[in-house]
This record gives C-alpha cells, structure tokens and sequence, in this order.
C-alpha cells in the first residue's frame, strides 16, 4: 500500500513503515517558541533537569517586536539568556517573524518540526511535517530530542485548472477551509496537490501550509520537488534537499478538488476564518483599517503583488494601512525593489518586521467598531487587541484595492 507524504515523512525518520492510526515516537529535527510560549517550554525543560538542548532549538522573539512594555521585555531576555547557556538559537527582536525565518534558514524536506505556535504548520510548503504543539511538550522535546505523534489520516486537496488573474494562493486556502468547515481536518494531515500547486512558487505553498490548522489540520504538506530546490539553493542550503511525494496508490480520508479557475478574490467575514464568502458578495464594507504581513502573507512576493496596485496612488485620508515585512531579508529586498517607497508615497506605515498586529499587543489595535482588512490568518473576535472589532482576511491583492478605496474592494477592478 502506498503512502501519503505525512507517513512518508514519518516513515522515513523513525526507520520503520507506519501508517495512518499508528502511535509512534519520532526523532525532533527542530523545535521553536517565541516569548509567548517560551517561558512555559523552558520551564519544563528547567523541571527536568536538563542543561543542554537534544537537538536544535530556536527561540524568536517576534509577536512583541520591539517589546511593548517591561514584562515583555524580560521574557524577551530570559529566552536570550536560556538560549546562551543551553546551544539554543535566539533571534533577536526585528529579525522576523518565526515562521519565516524557519523557511528561510532551518526548515528542510523529510524532517520532523515542531512548536509552541500552531502555525509551525508552514513548514510543511517545504515537505517537513511540520506541528503545533503545546509548550510542555515542546519542552519534553526540547530535552530528550524526540516526541510522540498519532500518525494522522489525509486529506488530499487537488487545485486543478489554473488561477485566474487577481486569484492567488490565500484565496485557495480561504476556499478550502470554508470547504472543510474550521473543524473538517482535525488531527489529519492536509496534502495540497494538482497542477495549480505544482506550478506555485514556494512563497505561495507556505501560504498554503500556513493555515491549514484553520481546519483543524495536524499539517500542511506540499511535495518536495525542483520549486522546493531552487528555494533551498537560493539560500545556499542546497544540500538539505531530498525529493518527496506521495505515492501514486497512497490512500486518503478523503480528496478535496478545486478547480482554481472557478475562484474569484475569497474573504473570510467576522469572526470565523471558515465564514468565507466570494468578494462580490462583501464588497462596499466599509474599512477603518488594511494590514499587510504576516507570517501568512508578508513575503516578498505579496509585498510586490500589493505594491503594482498601489504604485502611483494614495490612500484615502482616513485610512490607514499598516506593513509588516515577514522578515528583515524581506524587507532588505523591499527597499532594493522600491517597493517601500511605493508604500509610503501611497501613505503606508512600515513595521517592524514582526507579528505586529495580528496578535493584539501592539501596534495597530483597533477602536470600538473598527474595521481591519488584514492578510493574517485568523480573524477571531478580539484577536487584534479589541472585542469590539472586526477583522476580515484577503489575499495581499485584495487588501491593496480595499486600502485604496476605504471599502472591501475586488482587485481585478484595478488589474484591469
């Protein structure tokens, strides 16, 4: 019987054949938390008596990036003195969100990734299984170099067809988690395949393996094939490739297809991300707010996307429109390309490059009523700082057109 590539993955690491259903313990390739799961994960390493990291550790300080206030600031500390006397890896404040820069320094196909962050997911564009977990077992895993995993079943998601123009990799992933329902693949594995995720770039896939636990999903894997290469070689990591794909045979829960060419521009509308409804039907909402980054869309390829619909134009005045860089070698690029400049002529605010506000500790909060149009990956009530806001999630095409008219707005209008 043939596998999918989250028993492929699995399989391979343990150095025995196993299969959906299976308890297994697996080696840890890599383990990360940032300064809110962190202190939890150290806690139980500390409890355990250990003093040196089993396998590679990384620590980020990301979701408060500069720290907001002191208690912040010494959580950000202690995970940068635990890193020092214990071989773990911290990234200093402003170097970027933990996702990304897993992507584009650590993360390598046919390894076991875990995190204190349920998006730790991303990983998998890569073709690393790549989960969440909580932070005592993070801890655990930090201190033995191992961890147990239920082998998951998988959902294979077919994207066939090709993506019309103002369509992009967020408004698949919209589609198919309002498909599935936000508890459709719970403790199973997404598998995205099709011609339209063959002919993605890597930026595109981790936007894809970014939010599949929106559905639930234990990961979200992609093949590893010549994309996948390329991406490892552009950051001189070229011997951490290994092809991977699933079997022909390989036997599913079920198969999800999605023909790309009937999409349009998809938005997820308050305070679901499965409430996901085509942008014909939201458009002319009223929007206080546009925030572009993310750990889902805070790339350098959405920075461009955005910036060819906002080059030359200016923002309403009572508008703001906020900018995340996902990382620093994003926004290094950013400003070589003049996209920055293109976003600040049109009226943006440059962030640091962080979570910023997607998780509500700074920056970028919303008043009572507001409306932000965001390119992050959740929009739970009060998720940005206020209960009594609304957030909406777009691709980074569709948050450029809704910042240039103050109101939910289908890009193709300016594609055109």
């Amino acid at each position: 019987m043939g596998k999918t590539l989250a028993e492929k993955i699995i399989s391979r690491k343990i150095q025995k054949e196993c299969s959906a259903g299976d308890y297994v313990v697996t080696p840890v390739d890599l383990i990360l938390a940032h300064e809110g799961t962190g202190p939890l994960a150290v806690d139980q390493f500390t409890a355990l008596g250990k003093n040196e990291a089993a396998t590679t550790g990384l620590f980020f300080s990301d979701h408060a990036a500069p720290a907001p206030r002191k208690e912040l600031a010494d959580v950000q500390r202690r995970l940068r003195e635990f890193s020092r006397d214990t071989g773990t890896v911290f990234h200093r404040p402003g170097t970027g969100i933990c996702h990304q820069l897993v992507a584009e320094e650590w993360a390598a196909p046919g390894q076991i990734v875990v995190g204190a962050d349920s998006h730790t997911c991303s990983a998998g564009a890569l073709g690393a299984f790549g989960t969440g977990m909580g932070s005592t077992d993070v801890g655990v895993a930090l201190a033995f170099g191992e961890t147990w995993l239920r082998v998951p079943e998988t959902i294979q998601v077919l994207y066939t067809g090709s993506l019309p123009p103002g369509v992009f990799a967020k408004d698949l992933i919209l589609e198919t988690i309002g498909r599935l329902g936000a508890d459709g693949a719970i403790y199973q594995a997404l598998e995205f395949g099709g011609e339209v995720v063959s002919g993605l770039d890597m930026e595109s896939r981790i936007t894809l393996a970014n939010m599949a636990v929106e559905a639930g999903a234990k990961a979200g894997l992609c093949a590893a094939d010549s994309t996948t290469a390329a991406y490892l070689a552009d950051q001189n990591r070229e011997d951490a490739y290994l092809a991977l794909a699933p079997d022909p045979d390989a036997v599913y829960s079920q198969t999800l297809k999605i023909d790309a060419g009937d999409l349009s521009p998809r938005v997820a509308v308050p305070h679901f991300v499965d409430n996901v409804h085509p942008v014909e039907e939201v458009e002319r909402v009223s929007i206080d707010q546009v925030f572009l980054g993310t750990c889902t869309n805070g790339r350098l390829s959405d920075l461009r996307v955005a910036a060819k619909l906002l080059r030359g134009r200016e923002i309403p005045g009572d508008m703001r429109l906020l900018i995340g860089p996902a990382s620093q070698r994003v926004y290094q690029e950013a400003i070589k390309e003049g996209l920055i400049d293109i976003f600040l002529d049109a009226g943006g605010v440059i962030l640091p490059p962080g979570c910023g506000p997607c998780v509500g500790v700074h920056q970028g909060v919303l008043a009572d009523g507001e409306r932000c149009l965001s390119t992050m990956n959740r929009n739970f009530q009060g998720r940005m700082g206020n209960p009594q806001g609304e957030i909406y999630l777009a691709s980074p095409a569709t948050a450029a057109a809704t910042a240039l008219t103050g109101k939910i707005t289908d890009p193709r209008e300016f594609l055109r």
